[in-house]
């Protein structure tokens, strides 16, 4: 399904369909004939399109009308006030309105724009006259593809687990054997109390449970969606996963004992020369766990994003240059396609999974050998 659908995203997608200018003016013969001789398949283009935040759920073009989900827009700005319209009001780029307009990468080379620092989707303030206005400041807080999906994400996360619970509450699975969603979920708990949290938390470990479990299946839901095709990439965010890992660092910290930092600063049993590297690598090791935490989810779930919509730009990327080597290259793309899709399903639980884990592992490491270390476990393994 991933794969046609795809195929054919792209197929509709491929030829260019900008016949007006960034003002909503008709392009003359000239001008619509030279940048027909630039224009084609740009694989960039529809690689980041996928992977970044947008304003609007983008599925397809069927010839040059968008197939598009449009998302509230929410504009502050200390000097125009707050703004708010539909995505749609911009025409994918074709125009502005209320004096403002959201950048592609034509319009920022119209508009004389730097493009270290304007990018495709961004927001900017214009004159009157149509001009990019440095006077204008414009604080974006949108409601994005991202913000929205999480949102979802969160609301089908809390209605399964609220249903669970109701379940439970009312004898289900206690007197009885667990029936549906209770069967599928139950043996994830068990699997994330006896494998994750009780090796590496002992007798704490029901202190920390709900926030493992919370991390573990919030990633991974959203991990699912976005491997839904039309989605966004929410987890491939790295601002989703900075905000997780902050969380972890928090929780992290204020688990810590004096112990622990003892060990960081004062490392028992090493030579004086010795301390002298090993206590500010060890310092820097606090902030590197949870930066690890953010990269590694980041990382995996993007790259498997990227690595989908290449396969599948290869057909086109192949199509330019011979028709009969696109066709050639389309199966063999396709077939590939589906094979890493299947990782990826793999991938969605085995990075929540990881995050969890390692999570657990930087709790427990931060109260061991401690007095109130009851249980004694000494000896970690990080993944």
């Amino acid at each position: 399904m991933v794969a046609v659908f795809s195929l054919f995203a792209f197929a509709v997608s491929a030829q260019p369909h900008d016949d007006k200018d960034f003002h909503g003016k008709e392009k003359t013969v000239h001008d619509t004939k030279d940048e027909g001789k630039k224009e084609g398949f740009n694989a960039a283009e529809v690689i980041f399109g996928h992977v970044l935040n947008a304003h609007e759920f983008h599925f397809l073009d069927i010839g040059d009308k968008p197939v598009t989900i449009p998302l509230p827009v929410i504009l502050y700005s200390p000097q125009r006030g707050l703004t708010s319209f539909m995505s749609s009001k911009f025409e994918h780029g074709h125009k502005n309105y209320k004096d403002y307009a959201i950048l592609t990468e034509h319009s920022i080379h119209e508009l004389g724009l730097d493009p270290n620092k304007f990018y495709a989707g961004d927001i900017v303030p214009l004159t009157k006259a149509g001009k990019y206005d440095p006077n204008v400041k414009v604080y974006d807080i949108s409601l994005t593809r991202n913000v929205v999906q999480m949102l979802l994400a969160l609301i089908v996360f809390v209605w399964i687990m609220l249903r669970i619970a109701k379940r439970y509450k009312s004898g289900v699975g206690v007197t009885s054997a667990p029936k549906g969603s209770q069967s599928l979920l139950e043996p994830v708990i068990t699997f994330v109390r006896d494998e994750v949290a009780k090796p590496n938390l002992g007798r704490k470990y029901e202190k920390y449970l709900p926030y493992l479990l919370t991390v573990f299946f919030f990633i991974l839901i959203n991990n699912i969606f976005g491997l839904i095709p039309g989605s966004a990439n929410v987890t491939g965010n790295i601002a989703f996963t900075a905000v997780l890992g902050l969380i972890s660092f928090v929780v992290i910290l204020a688990s810590s004992n004096s112990h622990y930092w003892g060990h960081i600063f004062n490392p028992p049993g090493v030579p004086l020369g010795v301390k002298l590297i090993l206590v500010p690598v060890e310092f820097l090791s606090v902030f590197i766990k949870p930066f690890a935490l953010i990269i590694r989810l980041f990382a995996n779930m993007v790259a498997g994003h990227i690595i989908i919509i290449c396969l599948i730009s290869l057909i086109f990327i192949f199509g330019q240059l011979n028709p009969i080597a696109g066709w050639g290259a389309s199966p063999l793309s396709i077939a590939f396609t589906v094979f890493i899709y299947m990782i990826e399903v793999l991938v969605a639980f085995l990075q929540a999974f990881i995050f969890t884990m390692l999570t657990a592992v930087f709790i427990g490491q931060a109260f061991e050998g401690g007095h109130d270390d009851v249980d004694g476990h000494h000896e970690q393994v990080i993944i």
